[in-house]
């Protein structure tokens, strides 16, 4: 019990207080359809693409992502291993993964630095094959419909190299490729400074069909890359600019494949039918970095309420019997604080509400991340007229997303607190 103060005492006397545009043949997984996309198919389905695109519409580099609220739903962070919803595939699939890939897919290829994943790409003699790499899936484990995919990337650009984070539709093994679908989150080939998105499916007329889009950037920087999809569209974004995107509402030209679950693909290829076959060995082993992978979907209203005295930590303040239910907490001089775990589904502005009461005023919170810092806002305490006498006080702070503590410390005291909510 810490001593009474004078206000503590006078206190005594009362009663109580009461969140592109190209073309290429798709990399086809090990137990996918092995159909190949020549440049006689391609001419053939060139009107279909040309309609294609006239129902697509492709924005320049210029508009930023829109602030939807998103609520993470999936992650890996690589904080020091890889999550095992991810499985390794092996070898160069059938006709090199359909792309004439001169890779094989090893385990190996894939570690783990500086908690970042890192796929590296190596001049080796293994399989019958003379480079090897990785390539990872969430096949089987983990599939998402609809939402933001997202991934922090730096790549290695060097000649004969093709990285990816991709998705397929979770139906492939039964319906086969493009019928299930492709969306290309991020591609970039060589040692180009551009990165393409791309959407693949099967038109109505069942040829195949893709619309993409490109941006240039400093692919050995890290870069955000990410898709944001919905019933009607699907949108490329780096970091946070958009620079592609298609329709898809109600199937348009054949796309209902995008209105199914999709798993995630990471992989790095060494030569294709796209990169081509002139590879720097010298520029090998090449790494391709990936800070963490994120799928999020859209947040619900967050309304959190929290009794004061359900805190985690809390110095100088004392918990009372309240007026209005339960306990409060009282007693509060300057400098006294509290700490109280709180789990939110996205970042960005919150309202957070303070159940309050004094006496004569004069109080002052201050809202904080537990430690102090940083500061999200004050707050003056108003006159109420009793101890148990009580009103609400607000004001809008930005926090971010995430289990994590937050904290009011009394920057001058005379107030009771009963709770706090947090709403948007």
């Amino acid at each position: 019990m810490k001593p009474l103060s004078k206000r503590h005492q006078n206190r005594h006397a009362e009663a109580a207080r009461t969140d592109e545009s190209r073309l290429h043949k798709a990399r086809f997984p090990s137990m996918s359809l092995t159909r190949e996309v020549s440049m006689r198919s391609f001419l053939r389905s060139l009107a279909f693409r040309c309609a294609a695109a006239a129902l697509a519409i492709g924005l320049i580099p210029t508009a930023v992502s829109a602030q939807q609220a998103w609520q993470l739903v999936w992650s890996d962070e690589f904080h020091g291993s890889i999550s095992p919803d991810w499985h390794f595939e092996i070898g160069n699939g059938n006709g090199g993964w359909g792309n004439n890939e001169l890779e094989y897919y090893r385990r190996e290829n894939a570690t783990v630095e500086n908690d970042a994943l890192v796929i590296t790409a190596k001049k080796e003699e293994f399989g019958g094959f003379h480079y090897t790499s990785a390539r990872m899936t969430t096949q089987g484990t983990r599939s998402f419909k609809f939402g933001r995919m997202e991934a922090r990337m730096k790549l290695p650009a060097r000649m004969g190299t093709w990285p990816a984070f991709w998705m397929l539709g979770s139906d492939i093994n039964q319906v086969g490729w493009p019928a299930s679908g492709e969306i290309d989150v991020m591609e970039q080939i060589n040692n180009a400074g551009t990165v393409y998105g791309t959407a693949h499916w099967q038109a109505n007329d069942g040829s195949y069909a893709s619309y993409g889009g490109h941006m240039d950037t400093s692919v050995t920087d890290w870069h955000v890359y990410a898709v944001e999809w919905n019933t009607t569209s699907i949108k490329w974004f780096v970091d946070g600019t958009q620079y592609h995107v298609i329709d898809i509402t109600n199937g348009v030209g054949g796309t209902e494949e995008f209105q199914r679950d999709f798993f995630l693909l990471l992989n790095m290829a060494v030569g294709g039918n796209w990169p081509g076959f002139n590879i720097d060995n010298a520029g090998l082993p090449a790494k391709m970095y990936v800070d963490y992978v994120r799928v999020y979907q859209p947040a619900q209203g967050v309304n959190i309420q929290i009794e004061a005295e359900n805190y985690a930590v809390m110095q100088g303040m004392q918990a009372e019997p309240c007026a209005e239910g339960g306990q409060d907490l009282g007693w509060i001089d300057a400098n006294d604080w509290v700490v109280w775990n709180v789990n939110l589904p996205v970042a960005g502005t919150y309202t957070v509400q303070y159940r309050v009461a004094s006496l004569n005023g004069g109080g002052t919170l201050q809202l904080e991340k537990a430690g102090g810092s940083p500061v999200y806002g004050q707050l003056a305490v108003p006159r109420t007229g009793g101890w148990q006498n009580w009103t609400t006080i607000s004001h809008q702070v930005t926090l971010p997303a995430g289990q994590q503590q937050i904290a009011v410390k009394a920057l001058a005291g005379g107030w009771n607190l009963n709770w706090l909510k947090i709403t948007r």
